[in-house]
């Protein structure tokens, strides 16, 4: 820095211009002072002193907070970003040279550490899910989902079922601690059947019969998991005799029970709310479950 020696300096740094401003104040003596201080903090205190929100927490001022000595509001050494600057510090953080587009954690653990406002994670997200360069860039890691092939309509009631297993659950008088759920795929009406894990299939069959068939019929099909009670061999012979088609799901097969499912989280809540509300075994209190 030789041909500065006859110039005193103060020079400001401005990231988001890449160069460094020199203002001359004086040929006299040599380089004395040299102080680098980001422009967004200049552009920061200036939307501090027009915020509500900045001036509410000034006037309460707690402990956490502390105001430096260039006059910005901190909150435990992190600079308080008013609404006006936020845009100004995601996009430097986002799209400078300096960062190149991070993703959503690094970005907001980079950004905590130099500034803070309530709900900046959720700025952070929203800022980079409207980011079009991210979204040009950056390719999608997970594997394609196979296209949705729905199953097709039941023509009439108890015509195809869903069916899965409850599981886990407390041992009740009986010995009972499965539910076995059975759903009408077009009327969406259920029986919740309480049986033992220990059951095996022809016992299973006996109570298939017993429940549903007495009242509804041989379904023309069942969709149903790879559950081993249905994948043994005396099971798919009695369906076979019944002249019923099993329709196995599997995760990547169209054909899945979500219907079973999404009844089955029913259940459960509302088993809970019975467990809470009214005395007895979770047993005791199917039948009105399933009426309600």
């Amino acid at each position: 820095m030789e041909f500065l020696e006859d110039y005193d300096f103060t020079i400001a740094y401005h990231p988001g211009k890449a160069n460094v401003v020199a203002d001359a104040l004086s040929r006299k003596g040599k380089l004395t002072n040299m102080s680098i201080y980001p422009e967004i903090y200049s552009e920061i205190l200036k939307a501090q002193e027009k915020d509500n929100w900045i001036q509410n927490l000034k006037t309460t001022m707690r402990p956490e907070f502390r105001i430096d000595e260039k006059g910005l509001l901190r909150f435990k050494d992190r600079v308080c970003v008013p609404a006006e600057a936020r845009e100004r510090v995601l996009s430097a953080a986002h799209q400078s040279k300096y960062s190149i587009h991070p993703g959503g954690t690094k970005m907001y653990k980079d950004l905590k550490q130099k500034f803070w406002w309530e709900g900046m994670k959720a700025d952070v997200v929203r800022h980079i899910q409207k980011c079009l360069t991210c979204q040009l860039v950056k390719a999608e890691h997970q594997r394609p989902s196979e296209k949705l092939q729905p199953l097709p309509i039941p023509n009439g009631k108890w015509d195809q079922i869903t069916m899965d297993f409850v599981t886990g659950l407390p041992v009740v008088r009986g010995g009972y601690d499965s539910i076995w759920v059975i759903i009408d795929r077009l009327t969406k009406s259920a029986h919740f059947l309480p049986v033992k894990t220990r059951y095996n299939v022809e016992q299973l069959a006996e109570i298939y019969v017993k429940e549903i068939v007495r009242l509804h019929g041989i379904p023309q099909s069942i969709v149903s998991d790879r559950d081993p009670k249905f994948t043994a061999r005396l099971w798919r012979k009695l369906q076979e005799h019944l002249g019923t088609k099993l329709l196995f799901s599997t995760a990547a097969h169209p054909q899945t029970d979500g219907q079973s499912e999404r009844v089955i989280q029913t259940l459960e809540d509302m088993l809970r709310t019975c467990v809470l509300n009214f005395p007895g075994n979770w047993d005791m209190h199917l039948p009105l479950v399933e009426f309600a």
